[in-house]
């Protein structure tokens, strides 16, 4: 069982795999991270109206990403650019008006995110515990926020805005774990592009959540 899963009597073939994995999920990250950037600084006269649209163009992207990656790696490749892109184009509006309103706060969020992000994915892909049910468990808390992300659009609710984003990082925690574990018992490189993909959708979630916090305390 120790050898499916990477650890104890792992093979110098496997951990070859999932040493070249971990470098090209991180470099599609990195490529993902530069194209987002891009899309931000392109789109920051965009009007949010568009940013709905390129919204919705980002996760086709994604959705189409998981037809692609077992038929044509490139066009895989080409999708996860496509996505950060136009991930970024839609955020530009969002982003923009934090740095209006408080520069430092994005200076803040981005430190305080290269920190959480390394902290449980280091922590995600050391452990050995299955992180299954931690991932499973995220993912329904994570549609859970999405309601009480609603909830708050009608209803004034005393620092909701707060637990909203607190909750939002423990669930992030735990999906950045899951993450990263499967980064780690996974050898499979076509599947690079979808965890690099989902690891920046982490990284990019806390970011956002922890520009909540750091702007609403000034």
């Amino acid at each position: 069982m120790s050898d499916v899963y990477g650890f104890g009597g792992i093979t110098p073939a496997a951990r070859d795999r999932t040493r070249t994995l971990f470098g090209q999920t991180m470099e599609f990250v990195a490529l993902t991270a530069g194209c987002f950037a891009l899309g931000a600084y392109l789109g920051r006269n965009l009007s949010p109206g568009t940013g709905l649209l390129l919204f919705i163009a980002a996760f086709a992207c994604l959705i189409a990403m998981r037809f692609t990656s077992r038929r044509s790696a490139s066009s895989t490749v080409l999708l996860l650019v496509a996505f950060g892109l136009f991930i970024g184009l839609a955020l530009a509006p969002t982003i923009v008006s934090y740095a209006n309103a408080d520069p430092q706060a994005l200076w803040e969020a981005g430190g305080a995110t290269a920190l959480f992000v390394a902290g449980f994915g280091a922590a995600g892909y050391a452990t050995r515990r299955d992180l299954a049910v931690i991932g499973r468990i995220s993912f329904f808390a994570l549609i859970a926020l999405i309601v009480f992300g609603i909830v708050l659009i009608f209803i004034h609710i005393p620092n909701g805005e707060l637990v909203y984003s607190v909750l939002g990082l423990v669930i992030f925690a735990g999906l950045t774990m899951f993450d990263f574990q499967r980064l780690h018992r996974s050898n499979d490189t076509d599947s690079a592009p979808l965890i690099a993909a989902s690891i920046f959708l982490d990284t990019l979630n806390v970011f956002l959540f922890f520009l909540r916090i750091f702007s609403s305390n000034d």
